[in-house]
Parts: structure tokens; sequence; C-alpha cells
């Protein structure tokens, strides 16, 4: 069974209030609700992390080497600032999407920029919470080229 993990990045779990006219009020809960019925329903394996410390998402990323055919993520403000995020998702070579709820290129200058973007599939931005259904059919699509798949 093809396996994917959905990573949140800082601040996440404040959405539904976090500025909702920026983010929406969908909350996390709910996102990850979304994906998991879509996960049953096409027989994929789903893990969904939420967390404010890089740290933590660099282990989950490492963690995932061998055992996660995808990844979504929202890395949030990590977007503009960690090279280290970066660097481990060059090394981990999973495939990964990149999510944001907010149209980043419409938004501030420095939120312009993303270090993850280079080494990711694809980014899916200003979608709201509709850009992690898209993320999560894209990784599908490449399962089935992959062969990951069960009929």
């Amino acid at each position: 069974m093809a396996k994917i993990l959905v990573l949140h990045g800082p601040n996440l779990n404040l959405l539904g209030t976090r500025e909702p006219d920026v983010y929406g009020r969908t909350t996390l809960p709910q996102i990850n609700r979304d994906l998991s019925l879509l996960a049953d329903r096409f027989g994929v394996e789903l893990e969904s992390y939420q967390s404010n410390h890089e740290g933590e998402l660099i282990d989950r990323l490492q963690a995932a080497v061998g055992n996660t055919d995808g990844i979504i993520f929202n890395p949030a403000a990590y977007t503009h600032t960690s090279i280290a995020i970066r660097d481990c998702l060059s090394a981990i070579q999973i495939p990964t999407i990149e999510v944001h709820l907010s149209n980043i290129h419409a938004r501030e200058e420095f939120r312009h920029r993303s270090m993850i973007a280079p080494v990711a599939m694809g980014q899916i931005s200003g979608l709201g919470a509709l850009g992690y259904t898209l993320a999560f059919h894209a990784l599908l699509e490449d399962f089935a080229k992959r062969g990951l798949l069960s009929e």
C-alpha cells in the first residue's frame, strides 16, 4: 500500500481562527479528516503531523525514508527561511508537493521566495484547503506512473 506523509508547519494548528481572511476558516483537523477520507477511498495509507519546530519537521522527513512514497508539505513560514528543511528534502529524495493556503506570490515580498520549491515536485499556492486535495491527486498520478497503486 502506497503511503503519503502530510506535514504541516508552524502555526497551522491555529487554522480556522488565525487570520481567516488570509487562511480561511477550515481547521487543520478538517483538512486531515478530508485527506484521510481520500486515502481510504483510494487505498493509500496516510500519516499527518504538525509541528511548530523546524527540527521536529526534519526528523519526520528523515524518518519517512524507506516507508513513505510521497509527501504533502506546508512548511508555512519555514518555506522562506529554512535551508535545513530544503537540504533535508533534497537528501531524502521522496517526491514532495509544497502546499500553501494563501497565494504566497500575492503577499508580502519576503513570502515570494520559496526555499522548498526548487527541490519539490511541484507547488500549489492560493487555493485554500483545496490545495491539499490537489496535491493528494498529483501524488496519486505519480504513484500510478511508478506502479505503486494496487488495482
